[in-house]
């Protein structure tokens, strides 16, 4: 399958893993580029010798590329030079201007991603030097900065930009892929079907309670799951914080119900309080259905959960059997 975007990052197919925050692994971003698409790792909270051992183990499993992904509400300049040093293939910005980055990037022949909500950040991007952009859709699932539906973004983007588009938003099968490259996209990049992979780093509840959704059982918040990322308007399931938030009126931090209460663990024991944005990774226990359950409205598509090349193989093989039935309508 050839596009420009896999002719840039030198991949089978036009399929990107989206970062997914702390759910990340070596294993997974690795599975995804052994199996032909673009595997990713969420590093931005990492410390610099995490990070470079996540980068590290993810070279060993895979010599193909992979990106790292990082958000620039948070301090990003050791980071980016690590990546720079271990001459990771990709890296790619959210939730601020990475251009200021892009010039030593392209010195070191790394490829810059940047995520847009809108066309006239595509412009701007690509003018400073993006070599591709991510495009969200708002039904993306996780923290979302945008408000428009990919439906309407992509081809927005796409009259006014000549870089790669990567779509990322709704997208859990060959029928939104289909439709995401029949928009002008040069690929697709998928979260909640990445999430609902055998090598994501999640709590097994996590996965049930995304196998149990359907399409109208997420929430898009300005400000509810913002302890400790606050300002970033984010998409989850609805669970019970969810619920007795909006029963009681949407309230602001400090009047909200059970906010003081701590809901969860990491196994060395640090807290985690009701409104936190932390989610449900592997070995949390506690009260796990009331975390933010980030996931996009492409819930609703997914029932099972597989391995990551089991997810592309079934992406491709969606794809053109979408194409041929289309075709034959014709």
């Amino acid at each position: 399958m050839k596009t420009s975007l896999t002719d840039l990052l030198k991949i089978k197919y036009p399929i990107l893993q989206a970062p997914i925050g702390s759910a990340t692994t070596p294993e997974l971003a690795a599975a995804v580029s052994n199996a032909g698409g673009l595997g990713s790792l969420a590093l931005s909270w990492k410390s610099p010798d995490e990070t470079r051992e996540m980068i590290s183990k993810t070279k060993q499993l895979t010599s193909k590329p992979f990106a790292v992904n990082l958000v620039l509400a948070f301090e990003q300049d050791e980071r980016v030079q690590i990546c720079i040093e271990e001459k990771v293939a990709v890296v790619s910005f959210f939730w601020g201007d990475g251009s200021r980055f892009f010039p030593e990037l392209k010195k070191n022949n790394i490829l810059a991603a940047q995520t847009v909500s809108n066309a006239g950040e595509a412009v701007y991007y690509e003018d400073k030097g993006a070599d591709l952009l991510i495009a969200q859709g708002w039904e993306a699932g996780g923290h979302v900065k945008g408000t428009v539906a990919m439906s309407i973004l992509i081809p927005s983007i796409a009259d006014k930009v000549n870089i790669p588009i990567v779509a990322t938003g709704g997208i859990a099968d060959g029928r939104g892929f289909m439709a995401a490259l029949g928009l002008g996209a040069a690929g697709v990049c998928l979260g909640t079907r990445f999430l609902m992979s055998m090598e994501a780093g999640v709590n097994p509840v996590y996965q049930e309670l995304i196998t149990n959704a359907s399409e109208n059982d997420t929430y898009y918040a300005e400000k509810l799951f913002n302890i400790g990322w606050d300002d970033a308007p984010h998409r989850v399931l609805n669970n019970s914080t969810v619920a007795g938030w909006l029963s009681a009126g949407k309230p602001d931090a400090g009047a909200r119900p059970g906010e003081d209460e701590i809901i969860a663990h990491y196994p060395d024991g640090r807290p985690i309080p009701r409104y936190a944005y932390n989610s449900p990774v592997r070995n949390i226990t506690g009260n796990l259905e009331a975390m933010a359950l980030y996931a996009g409205q492409s819930a609703g598509l997914i029932s099972d959960i597989k391995s990551a090349a089991g997810i592309i193989e079934a992406l491709v093989k969606e794809l053109y059997d979408t194409m041929s039935s289309v075709n034959k309508m014709l």
